[in-house]
């Protein structure tokens, strides 16, 4: 009854935002949804993933903040680094995207940023592009646009929804239609090792001076 209660909701607010805002759910499996939706000043689709969990908000970012085990997790992540920290709450990541034969593989450079509100203690971990922070890399085709978000909301329940939203433009020469095509696959399989992830004991103990849970 409580899957039945929750599909039943999650078509509901699929419904909702397709209303709203044009988001269209194109996969749902193993508890994880993904939309898409397109965008005003280009070809390539907008992507948004949710899940639900039953995990603590530090948790969650512990293992966001892990980047040496992106390649572990995140979809054809080559490698993740971090090349300043500029405070406790911001740097700048670095991190290798690994493209299908022959195509190049692609790099990227942002700033990430941590915020929580006070009330609602929703965590917000957004990623705006820097693309000439470094210099481009050998055999690597630089992405200059690229915007993402982590969206962490907890509910009462002791459940956080994980909203992942992103909106990149690959660069090179590939066609929008085959990249919308195969893009789905990214954040779902990233949400399906995540969900393995999060739940390991060294996350689990974490405890962020900058991250409050709901109930504290």
């Amino acid at each position: 009854m409580r899957i039945l209660l929750f599909f039943l909701s999650l078509n509901i607010v699929c419904l909702a935002q397709d209303n709203a805002d044009d988001w269209h759910l194109k996969k749902y499996h193993h508890d994880i949804a993904v939309y898409s939706r397109k965008t005003v000043n280009s070809d390539f689709r907008e992507l948004k993933s949710i899940v639900y969990l039953k995990t603590s908000l530090n948790s969650i970012v512990a293992l966001i903040n892990d980047r040496e085990t992106y390649p572990q997790w995140v979809y054809k992540c080559g490698q993740a680094t971090v090349l300043k920290k500029i405070s406790a709450s911001e740097l700048i990541h670095y991190q290798t995207v690994i493209a299908p034969w022959p195509a190049e593989n692609r790099d990227f450079v942002v700033n990430i940023k941590l915020t929580q509100d006070e009330k609602t203690k929703i965590v917000t971990i957004k990623s705006t592009c820097n693309a000439n922070y470094i210099p481009k890399v050998a055999r690597h085709i630089r992405i200059t646009e690229f915007n993402a978000s982590w969206i962490l909301i907890p509910l009462k329940d002791g459940t956080v929804q994980i909203n992942y939203q992103l909106m990149v433009h690959p660069g090179g020469y590939v066609p929008a239609w085959l990249v919308n095509m195969a893009a789905i696959d990214g954040p779902y399989e990233t949400m399906i090792h995540f969900k393995e992830w999060v739940f390991k004991e060294k996350y689990q103990k974490v405890k962020n001076p900058l991250v409050k849970e709901l109930n504290d």
